[in-house]
Formats: structure tokens, C-alpha cells, sequence
């Protein structure tokens, strides 16, 4: 299963020349998760390998205007666009009253429509993962995502099996499903030496705008991905704690702590340059990039390798 992470704005507050306010792409297999939709969402959505798709689920860490105001022309492209499959958003408390202060602008929706609020430790279902709302600290009701897959059974050795008399079909089933089966002859094999250890499945974790806390780091802990705001330089430290963001010195500090993987920094301010930021979370968790609008980031599985940013990866060659 494909999994990777187009970042479709990486700017924080306002655009720059570069960058458009926040707006980040899950891919999955066929599947399209959309965290925050600031402005010029769709815009970067068209100029990406992903096209202006029809997204699944938006998701929204909170209600500051450079992470929602995208929303109602995207909202409203779909349904010019006579989408019919159903949406949802799901956010912190305030959404359900946010959206309906857009109403007006979007207009009447032709396709299902459904705008869940969240609580921090609550989660969403999908298939084969789960979607979890992480609680964070902004100015504003908030909250991080974590998107985290279900572990993956061992891989079955086939010729063992048949080596030990097992028929090729159902019994093999329940073999890869940890089960010890019986054999016509009344003989039992378990799933010992047959089925490997189990595979982990990947985490993906996205903090939004916050301070330092406790729940984003216990959920990025040993995780695949970590994508946090790095909105100041360690000199802005003050300025920072003041309007509830982190600096880059402080992300990269949790992303040790958690043995993050990879960390990926955005929400960037105008005030830090990305080669400065980059080079003071480096300092302390080497494993660190600095995206910049449709860089894309492959999460493979564990056996296959790391996590690898590809710059203009999710841009369309066209």
C-alpha cells in the first residue's frame, strides 16, 4: 500500500511569493486525506501529481483563518463539479458553528455533507487505519492528527506449510491469521515457524499550530513521520510562547525525545529563512527536512526503507 505526504502550503500566517498557507495531502493507496485547507488549497491541489481529486476526509487542526480560508471555494468546485460522493470534515470545537458561518459563501452542497467536531483521544475508522484526534496547545481550540495503520501479519512461508501437509486454501488463511488449524488426519500445525513476527504498521503525526506538548510527543513516539509547525527560530523563543507556536530548536527537541523517524518542518514564517530553521533543528535531530509547497515525503513500510523527501515530487510535470 502507497502511503506519502504532498505538502500543498507550508507557510505560516500569510503566503509568501513560495509558499501558500497550510494545506497538507495524505496519500493512501486510492485514498485522499486533506489536513487544514488554507488559501489556494485547490490552486496547488491542480498544479500537484494528486489533481484536483475528490478528497475523502478533510481534516482541521483549528479555526485560524491561513488553515480554513480554502475551504468554501474548494467546497464549492466539488459541487460544481457535480461531485456526488459524500464528505465529511472533522475538527476541534467550533467547527460545526465555523462552517455554518460559511454557509452563505459555499452555497448549497449537491453531495452528502457532514461536519463531525472531535475531542482530543477520539478517532475516526477508516480502513485498515484509524484517524486520531491529539490534543495540542494553541490560542484557539486545536488539535493535531495522527493517522495510524493496523500491524500487518508476519509473512507466511507457503512451502513450509505445504511441506507439513497443509491443503492450500482456507487453512492457510487462518494460518497467516495466527490460528493453529487441524488437518483432515486429526493432526494439528500451528502458526509457530510458519508466520513471521508481525509487521508494524505506519504513523503518520500532524501538530498543527501548538506549543510544545505532551500529547503530540506521546503520539509521535517511534513514528514514521512527524510533521510539525516550526514557526520561529530559537532567538524568537519569547515571541513564540506569546502566540502559542514552536520554535524549531523546540520541535526538533520533542522529535529526539520521541525518536521520530523523520520530521518534517513547516508553517515557516516569513521572519526565519527554511536554511536557518532546517539548520537549528539539525543541530538536534538530524533527521529533519524542511519541505517546501509540493515537495512530497514517501513513508514505505519499515522493511522497505525510511521515509524519504522527494523535492517537487508532488508537483504535475505537465
Amino acid at each position: 500500500m502507497d502511503l506519502d505526504v504532498i505538502f500543498l502550503g507550508t507557510a505560516g500566517s500569510v503566503p509568501s511569493a513560495n509558499r501558500q498557507t497550510a494545506a497538507t495531502l495524505i496519500r493512501r493507496g486510492g485514498e485522499r486525506i486533506l489536513v487544514d485547507c488554507g488559501e489556494g488549497t485547490q490552486r496547488r491541489l491542480m498544479q500537484s501529481v494528486a489533481g484536483l481529486s475528490d478528497i475523502d476526509v478533510i481534516l482541521l487542526t483549528h479555526g485560524h483563518a491561513d488553515h480554513i480560508l480554502g475551504l468554501p471555494g474548494l467546497l464549492r468546485t466539488f459541487a460544481l463539479r457535480e461531485r456526488t460522493a459524500p464528505l465529511s470534515v472533522y475538527g476541534p470545537e467550533g467547527t460545526k458553528a465555523l462552517l455554518g458561518a460559511l454557509g452563505p459563501v459555499m452555497g448549497k452542497l449537491p453531495y452528502p455533507f457532514a461536519v463531525v467536531e472531535l475531542e482530543p483521544g477520539q478517532e475516526v475508522a477508516g480502513d485498515g487505519y484509524r484517524l486520531e484526534a491529539i490534543g495540542t496547545r494553541h490560542r484557539v481550540p486545536s488539535v493535531g492528527w495522527a493517522l495510524v495503520e493496523e500491524d500487518r501479519p508476519g509473512r507466511f512461508d507457503a512451502e513450509a506449510a505445504t511441506a507439513a501437509g497443509v491443503p492450500f486454501g482456507p487453512l492457510f488463511g487462518a494460518l497467516q491469521r495466527g490460528e493453529a488449524v487441524t488437518l483432515p488426519d486429526g493432526s494439528v500445525v500451528s502458526p509457530e515457524g510458519l508466520v513471521g513476527e508481525t509487521r508494524l504498521g505506519r504513523t503518520l503525526v500532524f501538530s498543527g499550530d501548538t506549543r510544545p506538548c505532551d500529547a503530540v510527543l506521546a503520539r509521535a513516539v517511534d513514528c514514521d513521520l512527524l510533521v510539525h509547525e516550526a514557526t520561529f527560530l530559537d532567538e524568537d523563543l519569547e515571541r513564540a510562547r506569546d502566540t502559542h507556536h514552536t520554535t524549531a530548536r523546540e520541535a526538533a527537541e520533542l522529535a529526539a525525545e520521541a525518536r521520530v523517524r523523520l520530521l518534517a518542518l513547516t508553517h515557516v514564517s516569513m521572519r526565519a529563512s527554511p536554511r536557518l530553521i532546517e539548520e537549528e533543528a539539525r543541530a538536534i535531530h538530524p533527521s529533519t527536512v524542511v519541505p517546501r509547497d509540493l515537495d512530497l515525503i514517501e513513508v514505505p513500510y519499515r522493511e522497505k526503507g525510511e521515509a524519504v523527501l522527494v523535492k517537487n515530487g508532488g508537483r504535475d510535470a505537465a
